[in-house]
Formats: C-alpha cells, structure tokens, sequence
C-alpha cells in the first residue's frame, strides 16, 4: 500500500494532463500536490514539520524557474520588438530556406552546444521561439526542442549530471570516466533514431527523406566529436559536440550540401541581400552574448564559476527554531535548517541563469538595438503578463517534487524506485533506464534524478551481481531523455512559447520517443 499510495498522485496527475480535455498544468500540479501532502501527513505520517520544510523548499525553489523563464521570455520579446527577429531570419534565411536544415541548425545543433554550456533548461528557452521567430508553429516546435534536448543532457552544464550526480558514489575516477564514456554510447545509438522522430512532428517524412544525407552528415559530425570526447573527459562532450554540430550543420547548409534542391520552406524566405556582416551581428548580440556570458561563468578554468558559487556567507541572520538565512558575497542566498530540518534552499542569484544572462543581455539590448520606449515598455510588460499563467504550475510542481523526495529511504521517489528495482529483479539492466528518467520526471534536473537513485542503482548491481558502471550509465541515460516528458520542462517551453493548456498533448506525443529511448539504450547496454 506504501507504492500504491506514493504512486497515487503521480498517476493522477498524468491522467488529469493527459485525458481529453486536459487539465491545465495550473490546476493539475497544485492538486497532485494537495494530494500528496495530505497523505504525507495522513497515511506516511512523516512529522509535520518536515512536511512543511519540504513545502517551504518547494516554494522558495520555484523562484529558479519562474526568473529563468521570465528572462527568457524578455529577451526574446526584447529580440522582437526591436526588430532583431526579422534580421536573424533574414540572416538564418541567407544560409539556407530550407526548413529542415534550420530545424537542425537550431533545434539540434544550437541546442546542443547551450546545454552543454548551461543546462538549467536554457536550450530550449533560446531555440524553441528562436524557430517559432522563423514562421514554425509553436505546439509542434516545443515538442521537438523537448525531444532534441536529450542526447547532450548527461554532459550539460559542464558534466554536472555525471561528476556531481555521481561523483558521492564510490567510484574511482576511471570508474567515473568508463560511466561517462557507456552513457555517451547509449546517447550515440539514440542520436540516430530521436532526432528523426522530433524532426516528423513538424516536418512531413517526404521532407526528411529528401534531406536525409544532410541529417546523417551533421549527426555524425556530432556524435563523433562527442563520442571521442567522452572517451577522456566527462565536462566536455556536449560542449565539443555543439561546437561540432553548429559547424558543420551551417558549413553543409551554406553550401546546399544533403539538402534537397526542390523545397517547399516553411519559414517565409527573406530579401536577405542587402543583409550586411555589421547588421547581422549587431541584431544577434542577445544570442552570442547570451552564449558568451555562459561560457565565461561555467568553464572551471575561468574561475568566475567557483566564484558565483560561492556559499561563504557574508552575513547571516538567525532565525531561531525557523533556521537560518544567509548571503554569500556573491550574492547566494541560503537558508539552512528549513523549519529546524535537515532541508536546506539555495539560489545562486548570478550563476542561475536569469540576472545572467538573460535579463542583462536583454537590458544592454536596449541601447545596441535602438529600440524606443515604447517598444521597450512593450517587451517588459509583455513579458511580465506572459510569467503570470505559468506561476501556478511551476508553484505546484516544485511542491509535488520536494514533497515525493522527502522522507529519505521512506520517500515517495525512493518506495517508488526500489519498488521497481525488487519488481525487475534480474531484468533490471532493461528496467534501470527507466528509473532514471522517473527521477527526471519527478524533479526536471538529471542532476537531481542521478542523486537521488544513484546509490539505489549501484547497491541494486551489486545485489544482482551487475557491472555498476553500465547499471549506472543507463541510469544516467535515462535521467536525460527523462527531459522529454518532464511536466516542469514541458511548463517552462510552453510558457516561454505562449501555449496555453497544452501541457498534456505535449506529454502525450512526447511519451512514446522516451519509451524507444529506453530500448535503444537497454539494447546497447546488452553489448557492454
């Protein structure tokens, strides 16, 4: 009864977004929420304190995604108003009209390298309305950056999912490594598979068969480059790939290399011939300083990393049985002991990023693009109304998220995932994909998925008798493509996008690829 009950809300809330007509998220993830609150302190009796602490935690942790959102959204509204949109499609339109070469160059290439840089969801918060900017449809193009952003996921923001996930495990640093390297081959196998399904939600098979040669080109250029990486380093896969992908993918397009020479564009053409090099990247600056700004503040060798993570406090306030607050000089702020618990909140206010890049970026916009007040006011006030719908459900689903984790082995996550794991017995290497994208589902963070069944899947291998370097590789697989149907992902890009109560179609169509990832990823387990 332990699983049926921590399964009750998770299953309800997909039931809710999923039937017809949804529920919207707004309503559904407070609900699921109330719900498992209700029980936590009714039928898991855990102390009621550490019910709230963990309420408290979700609420304060909700702010991460509402700022990164919200400067997503502005700059992008900034990139609008200002007419900068029009000269990067101009600009995008004068290396190719073709629309499944731009859906690669921006879905997969350009959102490669982002997450590999930053994670945090960044990639599709730059990609998806930087296509929808293009004349794509915003429905179809969320589900496609939500399927492409799975491959780079293990290595984004520099490896975090793979060196911080992991590294509290026991495990050498070649042990470390030989993960990195299995979860690299898993992705490698499912690069050639997934971004064909992503590319068929918006595009027709014809579309993509004519084009075939050119896909396969630019993915192989980046799975080679990523693989080879992985092969030494568990930072810089996604990075190089990226690197590799956006080369190569504008390289061949410029070039009509692969690309078919009868189209039919979805992106409306542009007059892109008195487009000069000054014009093209001025009106880019929000994109490659964006990009720029993240490079700056997340290579380890820069230093600037360690520095805006830093959680020295600078000053502290006591608040009694309540915890404690404090400042860091580089301005994270904590609070420890939430509600006289072990749990604790943090917000790196300068490395998360909304102050930056985002809305600096956006703010520097304002000058460099000459925009007028007016147009500014618009890109403000636009952006602040458009934050407003999606409060609620990112509100309720980082309350469900905290309140499943709470509880340490007696959590709703853990019952869930060791209930799993003693179901699956000697077939856990087919099974342990699974968990990992469960863990994302719950918490939207590969990082977070890995931490909290990581030790589940290495002490399951040693149990069953399993190489925990594979167990765990297809657990970090799984925490990747576990991005596809994450509802607090699935909210961010629909908010950024605009789409109003679309959370459960997007779940619906984005099920079945996670589903193959799986296989795909089981299946070359087998050969390891």
């Amino acid at each position: 009864m332990d699983v049926v009950f921590s399964a009750l809300p998770v299953a309800l809330l997909i039931y809710w977004m999923t039937k017809r007509p949804g529920m919207p998220s707004n309503r559904a993830l407070p609900l699921a929420a109330l719900l498992l609150y209700g029980l936590r302190l009714v039928y898991f009796q855990t102390p009621p304190w550490l019910v709230h602490a963990a309420v408290l935690e979700g609420l304060l942790t909700a702010l991460t995604p509402v700022l990164i959102v919200w400067g997503a959204i502005l700059l992008f509204k900034t990139m609008e108003h200002s007419g900068a949109m029009q000269t990067v499609r101009q600009g995008l339109n004068a290396v190719t009209t073709n629309p499944v070469a731009q859906l690669v160059i921006v879905g997969w290439a350009f959102s490669f390298l982002i997450e590999g840089v930053s994670g945090f969801g960044t990639p599709a918060a730059l990609a998806a309305p930087l296509l929808v900017g293009l004349g794509f449809r915003p429905l179809p193009i969320a589900i496609l950056c939500l399927m492409m952003n799975s491959v780079p996921v293990s290595f984004g923001a520099v490896g975090m999912p793979t060196w911080f996930g992991l590294g509290g495990l026991p495990l050498t640093p070649s042990d470390l490594r030989e993960v990195g390297f299995r979860t690299a081959l898993i992705h490698s196998a499912a690069a050639f598979v997934i971004p064909f399904l992503a590319l068929r939600v918006v595009v027709s098979p014809s579309q993509i068969r004519a084009n075939l040669l050119y896909i396969l080109l630019v993915l192989s250029t980046t799975i080679a480059t990523y693989l080879t990486v992985a092969a030494f380093s568990i930072e810089f896969p996604s990075i190089a790939g990226g690197c590799a992908a956006l080369s190569s993918s504008i390289l061949l397009a410029r070039h009509g290399i692969g690309l078919s020479r009868t189209e039919n564009p979805i992106a409306e053409p542009a007059n892109s011939s008195s487009l000069g090099a000054r014009t093209l990247i001025r009106a880019t600056f929000p994109l490659w300083a964006t990009v720029l700004i993240l490079l700056l503040t997340r290579l380890e060798f820069i230093g600037l990393k360690d520095w805006l993570t830093a959680k020295t406090p600078f000053a502290a306030l006591s608040l009694g049985p309540l915890g404690e607050l404090r400042l860091s000089s580089s301005l994270v702020m904590q609070w420890q002991h939430l509600l006289g618990t072990d749990l604790h909140w943090s917000h790196p206010v300068l490395y998360v990023p909304s102050l930056l890049p985002f809305l600096l970026v956006a703010a520097l916009s304002i000058p460099l693009l000459k925009m007028p007040r007016l147009a500014v006011r618009n890109a403000w006030r636009e952006s602040s109304q458009q934050i407003l719908k999606p409060l609620g459900a990112f509100v309720g689903a980082l309350v469900l998220v905290k309140l499943l984790m709470v509880g340490g082995a007696s959590s709703s996550a853990g019952l869930l995932g060791e209930s799993l794991a003693s179901a699956a017995g000697d077939y856990w290497s087919a099974a342990a994909v699974y968990l990992g994208a469960l863990g994302t589902f719950f918490s939207g963070s590969n990082t977070v998925s890995n931490l909290t069944f990581g030790s589940i899947q290495y002490a399951t291998a040693i149990q069953l008798g399993l190489a925990p370097t594979t167990i765990l590789s297809l657990q970090s697989a799984g925490g990747a493509f576990g991005n596809m149907v994450c509802i607090h992902n699935i909210v961010a890009v629909s908010s950024i996008l605009g789409l109003s109560n679309q959370e459960g179609p997007i779940l619906r169509q984005t099920f079945i690829p996670m589903l193959i990832y799986g296989l795909i990823a089981g299946a070359v387990a087998i050969c390891f």
